[in-house]
């Protein structure tokens, strides 16, 4: 069967017509949010069918691949990463939609202690009276070793410390710990081994926590910019804002 002209014509013309939302969104994002960040976008291709895809790097990596030539749709990273991207023209700046922050958490093994953090006093208390503590040298344990410096316990927490170069070392660690052992970490990365045998305990004390915010922006030469667009109008509703805070995004 052969299509006339005309049918050919209105059948292109349709497809050029499909909306944006019917094609792919491709997201660049810091590996922070990843719980976040892929609960909400299951929860987005769910409504309306378009898929989404999701790569992760550090912030220097995104700021690299960047600066390198790398596309994506959607960019989210931390504002000082994404003030650089918007000198650069890379980024859309006027689009920006904040996701959310991401704290340090406490963790135990599941069964383990429940350390009282209600306070920046009652976790001084909890701290002293651990076994072990376990947490990382990186981002989250430089952290934590300033916080200690100031809370003036420094030479008891070195005693018991346990350290590890990042926080999946920290989280396998603490699922196979003993005794009075609890940790530190970023509340995401908690989060992620929760299913493996680990719980968030809870975010340290207001007065003493530490956040790195993260927010989202449209790339300049998006494949998918109304796409892109709608995401991030979905990314600003009360909902999706619970579905990050689920997954430890703030």
């Amino acid at each position: 069967m052969k299509f006339s002209t005309a049918l050919a014509a209105t059948l292109a013309s349709l497809l050029v017509a499909l909306p944006a939302s019917a094609q792919t969104i491709d997201i660049l994002s810091a590996g922070a949010i990843e719980p976040g960040i892929l609960a909400a976008a299951a929860q987005y291709r769910q409504e309306t069918g378009t898929e989404v895809k999701v790569r992760f790097a550090t912030a220097p990596a995104i700021l690299k691949q960047m600066g390198e030539g790398a596309k994506a749709d959607v960019v989210i990273a931390p504002p000082p990463v994404l003030e650089q991207l918007a000198k650069a023209g890379s980024i859309d700046g006027t689009t920006r939609t904040p996701v959310g922050k991401v704290g340090v958490g406490v963790a135990s093994r599941a069964g383990g202690p429940t350390p009282d953090i209600s306070s920046s006093e009652a976790l001084k208390k909890s701290v002293l009276s651990a076994e072990s503590l376990v947490f990382n040298t990186a981002s989250t344990g430089l952290y934590m070793d300033r916080l200690f410096e100031k809370l003036g316990m420094t030479e008891a927490v070195k005693a018991k410390a346990k350290r590890y170069g990042n926080g999946e070392a920290v989280m396998e660690h603490l699922i196979k710990g003993k005794g009075q052992e609890f940790g530190f970490g970023a509340a995401t990365e908690i989060v992620l081994f929760k299913d493996k045998g680990l719980r968030l305990i809870g975010p340290l004390p207001a007065d003493i926590q530490n956040y790195t915010s993260y927010a989202a922006t449209v790339h300049t030469t998006a494949t998918n910019a109304k796409g892109a667009a709608s995401f991030l109008q979905f990314l600003a509703k009360p909902a999706t804002k619970k579905i990050f805070a689920d997954k430890g995004v703030e």
